[in-house]
């Protein structure tokens, strides 16, 4: 399993803004994705042509070897454009595991939705089994998805943190 096909999934978002003597941290609770998810959008979403009414996960957060249920419902404003992409980047920790363009309609068939996407109401149901083999530590996601005029479909973000399980060895 690939980790891009977990496209509507996890990443990171937090900013922070330096003075020469304070730093004042930006309230981003308003980014928060509707939803039982980590998902957070990049900046204010009302420009985005989806409309995300919410995200759900089960289990939220995810966990390394069981299967994890996302449910989705949105609007889009607008249909998608042949030619829209996803720039997905994956971090582990600093290390970058994923940073690459790939074609939007390429993703899509992979949550049993097909091209072009229509105008409308949007729903998304899929389970996706995670490996076991998942290292423990911090994995933080960028998912920014857009039209070939560069109109802003949506831009998600998270930050999952997956833990050794065990019998307390380490």
């Amino acid at each position: 399993m690939q980790l891009t096909s977990l496209l509507p999934a996890f990443l990171l978002s937090t900013l922070a803004f330096a003075s020469t003597s304070q730093v004042a941290l930006q309230d981003d609770s308003k980014l928060d994705v509707p939803g039982s998810n980590p998902l957070k959008f990049c900046e204010d979403p009302s420009n985005y042509l989806l409309d995300i009414d919410n995200v759900d996960l089960d289990p939220n957060p995810p966990k390394a070897g069981q299967a994890l249920a996302i449910a989705a419902n949105g609007t889009l404003r607008e249909a998608v454009q042949e030619g829209a992409k996803v720039h997905l980047q994956v971090k582990y920790g600093l290390i970058k595991l994923i940073n690459q363009e790939a074609d939007l309609c390429d993703y899509v068939d992979k949550v049993e939705l097909s091209c072009p996407l229509k105008e409308g109401d949007q729903k998304l149901v899929k389970s996706v089994d995670l490996p076991q083999q998942i290292p423990p530590g911090k994995y933080t996601v960028l998912a920014d998805v857009y039209n070939p005029d560069k109109s802003k479909i949506t831009c998600l973000t998270a930050m999952v943190e997956f833990k050794r399980e065990g019998n307390g060895l380490w």
